[in-house]
């Protein structure tokens, strides 16, 4: 990873490194995908496909979790309703 600070939520995505990106999540809307990035102590960034040097958004690992099955069991339903 090319970061040079602490790793943080709103910094660039650029400087949590090129490598490692994946887009478990592909939109249909002309490529506008979010891509994820486990990082070295367990969190997790994500970042527009379209922009990957603005910010990134960072999650600890339990915040992920919390998230993950918040979702499996309809609780962000509301997002998309």
């Amino acid at each position: 990873m090319a970061t040079d600070g602490p790793i943080h939520s709103g910094m660039p995505a650029s400087e949590l490194g090129s490598e490692g990106w994946h887009k478990p999540w592909s939109g249909t809307n002309g490529g506008s995908c979010v891509e994820t990035k486990r990082l070295p102590d367990g969190s997790v960034a994500f970042r527009q496909s379209k922009d990957p040097d603005g910010p990134a958004l960072v999650y600890s690992r339990d915040e992920m979790a919390a998230f993950l099955r918040g979702a499996k069991s309809g609780q962000a339903d509301f997002l998309i309703a």
